[in-house]
């Protein structure tokens, strides 16, 4: 193997599932599948929400936000997903597998917080309503929203490029599908307790605490949400809340086991199913999951294929 300095090879070899090789082909066709069906029901969400002025509102603004990061999370590993399951070549160059990190890391990273700000924004929605348009009013959206992208942005920088830092010697097999922080770090040689330490304080910051202000906010809804008198109103309230809750549980969950433990301790096929789990299953259910469990996308939706359908005609 020819290397380009004395740690880091030319290329990776990623062995993905090379030991149940019965399992590439269904999973080529599941994500030949899942891929499209993720791009375009993020675009629809993010369509749906520009042109419809009834959802111009902080809830469709951060909504948008959350399908483009989910358009870009998930580009990020499937097409290599899918070629390195359809062909016997499972190689990946250093640069790309670089370029992948950074990617998969931000976008990660940013939709940690972004979730927890949309808890936020559900909580103002629910327990503040008067206060509603005061507090999220467009500039503190903006504002919001730029704060998320930048932590996730300073995150995956500082953590992705510590790890690249480790000498591999000479290692370029990677167990896993995609280039991903904690099996790049288990992968290395030499001293890396360093880095297995500040990706805990990272994550613990970048997930954990998150995970923490959604939970509270979600309290604090659901006492909310009992006092209000109509029917109605609560079954309103749950429905718009509990979309977002399945969301936040979906992407949580599989990210804190994964993450929120030293790499040194991943078992062996744990980061490909976790993966799958983040990076593919979560984008691809979560427009579905907001637009199935909500009638004013659903009404949105309906309104944007009938005037389609009329253009059309005429």
């Amino acid at each position: 193997m020819t290397l380009t300095n004395e740690s880091h090879p030319e290329e990776f070899i990623l062995l993905g599932f090379a030991d149940c090789s019965w399992l590439e082909l269904p999973l080529f066709i599941i994500l030949l599948v899942t891929y499209p069906m993720a791009m375009i029901g993020n675009i629809t969400i993010i369509l749906v929400s520009k042109l419809d002025p009834h959802l111009h509102s902080p809830m469709y603004f951060f909504l948008t936000n959350l399908s483009f990061l989910d358009m870009c999370y998930t580009t990020s590993i499937v097409p290599q997903m899918l070629f390195s399951l359809g062909s016997s070549t499972k190689t990946i160059s250093y640069t790309r597998c670089v370029v992948q990190l950074y990617v998969f890391s931000i976008m990660g990273g940013t939709e940690c917080l972004l979730l927890a700000i949309m808890s936020f924004d559900r909580y103002v929605a629910i327990c503040r309503p008067l206060h509603y348009t005061l507090i999220m009013n467009q500039c503190v959206c903006i504002l919001l929203a730029s704060v998320v992208w930048l932590t996730g942005m300073i995150y995956a920088i500082s953590e992705a490029s510590l790890t690249l830092k480790l000498p591999l010697c000479g290692t370029n097999k990677l167990d896993h599908l995609v280039c991903e922080i904690p099996v790049l770090i288990k992968t290395a040689c030499g001293e890396k307790e360093a880095n297995e330490l500040a990706l805990s304080m990272a994550c613990i910051f970048i997930l954990a605490v998150p995970l923490c202000l959604v939970l509270a906010s979600y309290a604090s809804i659901g006492r909310a949400i009992l006092k209000i008198k109509s029917s109605a109103g609560r079954k309103k309230a749950f429905g718009t809340c509990s979309s977002h809750l399945i969301v936040v549980l979906l992407f949580y969950g599989p990210a804190i086991s994964m993450y929120l433990q030293p790499p040194s301790s991943i078992t062996r096929d744990q980061p490909k199913f976790m993966a799958l789990f983040y990076g593919v299953v979560t984008p691809t259910l979560n427009p579905f999951i907001y637009t199935l469990r909500n009638k004013d996308v659903k009404m949105a939706l309906g309104k944007l294929m009938r005037n389609i359908f009329d253009s059309k005609r005429q």
